[in-house]
């Protein structure tokens, strides 16, 4: 039965900056539910809706820190863990548990993240498994049927329920029950990944005579060099380059084939300096000379 005291839940794990998995979405499920989420953050990362593109794992005598405070001041019955990518860091939120003795510990391994990248060393999985597993009242493996900030919400919802002194059983169905709330309402963050690489594409058919510069279409597109780089890859396995150079190749052959212009009248008309320097470009293309493909 639950109380009137409110149910304070400690969440320790990585934080997410688009809110979909990590800390921010415990904070979020926990909330919902009527929940108070208290947090340490083990590792700060830099991701988009596409994937992590940086990791920063927080010093474990911070991390000590973190923990310390919140089990003095708000002693936090029910515990969840996510990522914890250092031994050390294991190591201090261990003794914490040891030495605070929590109610509830409730780990959800998080070895990959929802496009598949390793979030977790191999050292510190079988850390996991030797010296924080014996210390948990439920390991929640992630569900098959979820995409990583689903199950992530999934394992908040389950902490929250054990929190409020339903057995394991029942706090697993009510978690299910608010998950497959969440499935149907489709609440996760959606990225503008399709949009920008489509407009990316249309941008250099636009100017790639002018143009072979990726941070010229970053600019123009309004992002970073480094996040048009990361939608390109997800979408068609190509960097912007990649795909600039294809783009002016292809136009190239086009004229080698269908008119009469010289190779340089070419090279000038696609922006190059000279007619060795696009014969340079053209042969790292094609492994062919202009010469040569003009004849074949």
């Amino acid at each position: 039965m639950a109380t009137d005291k409110t149910t304070n839940i400690l969440t320790i794990t990585g934080c997410d900056p688009t809110g979909a998995a990590g800390l921010q979405a415990d904070v979020t499920t926990i909330a919902s539910l009527g929940g108070h989420a208290v947090t340490v953050v083990t590792s700060i990362t830099v991701q988009t809706t596409l994937g992590i593109l940086e990791f920063y794992d927080v010093p474990a005598s911070i991390v000590k820190g973190q923990l310390e405070a919140v089990f003095n001041d708000i002693q936090p019955e029910t515990v969840k863990i996510g990522l914890v990518r250092r031994t050390d860091t294991l190591g201090v939120v261990v003794d914490a548990l040891r030495r605070y003795r929590p109610r509830h510990v409730i780990y959800a391994p998080i070895v990959l993240s929802t496009h598949g990248d390793a979030l977790v060393p191999k050292a510190v999985m079988e850390a996991v498994h030797e010296r924080l597993l014996p210390l948990c009242t439920l390991v929640l493996e992630p569900k098959e049927n979820l995409r990583h900030g689903l199950s992530n919400r999934y394992a908040s919802a389950v902490a929250f329920f054990l929190a409020e002194h339903h057995d394991v059983g029942e706090a697993t169905k009510r978690g299910q029950a608010y998950i497959n709330t969440q499935i149907v309402r489709s609440s996760l963050v959606q990225g503008r990944a399709s949009e920008l690489y489509n407009e990316f594409l249309d941008a250099v058919s636009e100017g790639y005579r002018k143009n072979s510069d990726v941070a010229y279409y970053a600019d123009r597109l309004n992002v970073s060099s480094r996040y048009l780089a990361q939608v390109t890859r997800r979408i068609s396995s190509k960097a912007p380059k990649t795909i600039i150079d294809e783009k002016l190749t292809e136009s190239i052959c086009r004229d080698l084939a269908n008119t009469d212009l010289t190779v340089q009248e070419i090279a000038y008309a696609h922006g190059f300096s000279s007619q060795a320097h696009l014969s340079k470009f053209f042969k790292k293309q094609t492994k062919q000379t202009p010469s040569e493909y003009r004849k074949r």
